[in-house]
């Protein structure tokens, strides 16, 4: 078993092998799941950390952001035999199954090109194969998303919100706090519109009507967080948002929510099983009763449900 030392080494690692997929800006869902399936035979990576490696998956690893993690690789590789560690672990996950794609090859190849000698010229040389250019980067300045990971994993809306609105250069008038409800609210109702066969134009509609009365926003905004919202699939965590929504939220607030998500699912005109459903499990997640559960049941109009 790693101590902690080599942990953090072989972590270190795994980034700048993410980082070197991101060498062109874009990784193909295959690639990512290659990837994924790469990282995955490290054995002490354990589930925390590998959030930790998610999140640089998740979207473009900037020039400036992949020299702060081959800095951080070259700063715990002092020594050969933490050298021969390194290069072990790109063996041991290279050789898991045998089969290894040309992409993962790629990748390994530039990795191991680096680790093999210890001059720091070599280190040099992997920067400008990652990135294309030298970029001076100190831990203070240079991104670090990992200071997100909690927001990533907890609030996966909110965090995509926040990071889109950042590349654009927009400014809501709206407070950290409420931003944060706004994408638990938006991944809620995202949960029910995703239980039915494809999500419908009304279901937007709907959505982003409920976003827009409860938030005072723009259609334009309201829009914008539908679809971050929707766009988040199967990073929509049921057990998490229903967990922090209700721990921001009034009673009187999650009994009124019930209300917003029946009407996003009889928004097509019928509320289906499978929607209720999901109403039923996220009332009974806000700790909210199941006669509550009727009263917002009731509401909605009997031909549509």
């Amino acid at each position: 078993m790693a101590n902690n030392a080599d942990n953090d080494l072989i972590m270190a690692l795994g980034k700048v092998i993410i980082a070197a997929a991101w060498a062109d800006g874009d990784i193909t869902l295959d690639e990512v799941n290659s990837l994924k399936d790469l990282l995955w035979r490290l054995p002490e990576v354990h589930a925390r950390q590998w959030e930790q490696f998610d999140i640089y998956l998740d979207s473009p690893v900037g020039a400036a952001e992949r020299e702060r993690l081959v800095a951080d690789l070259r700063a715990r590789i002092t020594t050969p035999a933490e050298r021969e560690l390194a290069l072990a672990k790109l063996d041991e996950m290279v050789s898991a199954d045998g089969a290894v794609s040309e992409r993962e090859q790629a990748v390994v190849a530039e990795v191991r090109a680096a680790l093999e000698t210890g001059e720091v010229g070599r280190w040099g040389s992997l920067s400008r194969m990652l990135i294309g250019r030298r970029t001076q980067a100190v831990a203070s300045s240079a991104p670090n998303r990992e200071a997100d990971l909690d927001d990533f994993v907890r609030n996966h809306v909110y965090y995509k919100m926040r990071q889109q609105l950042a590349s654009r250069n927009i400014v809501w008038n709206i407070s950290d706090a409420e931003l944060r409800r706004l994408g638990l609210a938006g991944g809620l109702l995202a949960l029910v519109a995703q239980r039915s066969e494809g999500v419908t134009d009304e279901e937007r509609a709907a959505m982003a009507a409920v976003l827009q009365a409860a938030w005072g926003l723009s259609p334009e905004s309201a829009g914008f967080v539908v679809e971050v919202a929707l766009a988040d699939g199967e990073r929509l965590d049921f057990y998490r948002l229903v967990r922090e929504f209700s721990e921001v939220t009034t009673q009187e607030e999650r009994q009124r929510f019930l209300d917003a998500l029946f009407t996003v699912a009889a928004a097509d005109n019928k509320a289906s099983f499978d929607e209720t459903e999901q109403i039923r499990l996220i009332a009974q997640g806000l700790k909210l009763s199941h006669a509550e559960f009727i009263d917002a049941k009731l509401k909605v109009p009997r031909e549509k449900r």
